[in-house]
């Protein structure tokens, strides 16, 4: 890999390692650990295996194969800016691995033909070698297998999403490529075209590209979460509607999205095919950032994208949220799935229209599967008055909340208190965001 390469993504990615390391020294250590496993079977190309399995691990765990970036390590991703999906992992109860790669540069090959085709005996090989590993010690869900990773981590994403589409069941990619982007002939794992944005195909050229990597096989394909910033210098954005033409196609979509939305933060989400949190293809352009992702709120949307937060976890702070002052519960009206209705509180009655799950990112979450919502501070507003309402989770500030010690729950975006208007104790009572006032209508417990 060209040390042009090395120093970019070096550079890049120094402000997230050092904000993961601020961040980590305010967080009590987890009992559980990191740790390298040895001897795990085929790996043609030396790799380092680590593997992280929380104490409570799930029934049936999903798996993650989280991959690190060019001249990164697997503890550096595990430590900050993956530290997201460990947190998670001990939320809900699934395992990680981690794979490392110990050529000159720590780049993933996903260049050479060995690396581009299935059983190839490149790092893919070695890293199927530890899914493999891993499933013969762990009672880990076939259905639930996962990947994702960071800038060469993203470009291996989508190769293993491409060479073993029936093992994965889904994909998250930071700042990567489509699969076969980088490919190259002459031994070089770097391929400048690609990075800069000038390696343009047709839908169809994509999907044929991968098709070869694994000739002959006539099944599904991931699920596929694609992330990418604007102002990307390193691997550039015209990398991102790339990636979409490739994942559409394999998928038999048009490149017509199913669903836009404008996100807060200058974040704007296409969706493909279905339009609920397990979109068949799911793009994430994020306005004004470069090579710089992830960025605070992504990987708990990475984390409901993949299904990591489902079918099997460990759960944890899950149930109805009682208003004090009402003797009344947090409630969706109607049993409502629309974006942008209103909560109010209502008598306490088990539904699932009350039963309210606390997530490790923050989120306060209702429902479950493809009809899942989060709290929402209407608008992004920081304004007393604004409503709290459900809408589709995409990992903002707007949508993430605070359990206070005192009973109130805050909101992350505007430090607001949840309160039911009026302090009125009647059914129907809409719930919106006021200035904290140490008042009974803006205390809740989870029950």
């Amino acid at each position: 890999m060209k040390r042009a390469l090395r120093s970019a993504l070096a550079a890049a990615m120094s402000l997230p390692l050092v904000i993961g390391a601020l961040l980590l020294t305010a967080q009590p250590a987890a009992a559980a650990t990191l740790n390298r496993v040895t001897g795990f079977g085929d790996n043609p190309t030396n790799l380092n295996m680590y593997v992280y399995v929380p104490d409570t691990v799930a029934p049936q765990p999903a798996l993650l194969v989280l991959n690190h970036y060019c001249g990164g390590t697997a503890d550096a991703v595990f430590n900050s800016i993956g530290r997201d999906y460990v947190t998670a992992a001990d939320r809900y109860g699934y395992i990680i691995v981690l794979p490392e790669a110990t050529r000159e540069g720590h780049c993933f090959d996903v260049s050479t033909p060995a690396g581009l085709s299935r059983n190839g005996g490149s790092d893919s090989t070695g890293i199927m070698s530890m899914v493999a590993w891993t499933r013969q010690r762990y009672n880990v869900d076939p259905d639930r297998i996962v990947v994702s990773g960071f800038s060469s981590g993203a470009m291996m994403t989508n190769v293993l999403a491409a060479e073993y589409p029936d093992v994965f069941s889904a994909a998250s990619a930071f700042s990567g490529v489509a699969a076969g982007c980088f490919a190259t002939t002459n031994g070089s794992l770097w391929n400048s075209e690609c990075a800069q944005g000038r390696i343009i195909k047709s839908a169809q050229q994509w999907s044929d590209q991968v098709h070869a990597m694994y000739p002959g096989y006539t099944g599904d394909y991931p699920r596929m979460q694609a992330w990418h910033g604007t102002d990307d210098d390193t691997l550039r954005y015209p990398n991102f509607g790339e990636e979409i033409k490739e994942w559409t196609n394999l998928h038999g979509l048009g490149q017509t999205p199913s669903s836009t939305e404008n996100l807060p933060g200058g974040w704007v989400r296409t969706r493909y095919g279905d339009t609920g949190t397990h979109a068949t293809v799911e793009g994430m352009s994020i306005a004004g950032y470069g090579h710089s992702l992830p960025l605070g709120g992504m990987i708990a949307n990475a984390v409901s994208f993949l299904g990591l937060d489902g079918g099997g976890g460990t759960g944890g702070d899950i149930g109805a949220l009682r208003a004090t002052g009402a003797g009344k519960c947090l409630d969706v009206p109607g049993q409502s799935t629309q974006n942008g209705t209103q909560v109010q509180i209502w008598d306490c009655h088990g539904g699932v229209n009350q039963q309210w799950t606390h997530t490790a990112s923050g989120e306060l979450s209702v429902y479950s599967g493809g009809t899942r919502k989060c709290l929402d501070a209407s608008g992004g507003s920081t304004a007393n008055g604004t409503k709290a309402i459900i809408w589709t989770c995409h990992g903002g500030t707007n949508q993430r909340w605070n359990r206070n010690p005192n009973g109130t729950i805050t909101n992350a975006a505007s430090g607001l208190c949840l309160d039911v208007t009026g302090a009125a104790t009647t059914n129907a009572t809409p719930v919106q965001l006021w200035t904290c006032n140490n008042r009974t209508n803006q205390t809740w417990t989870l029950t």
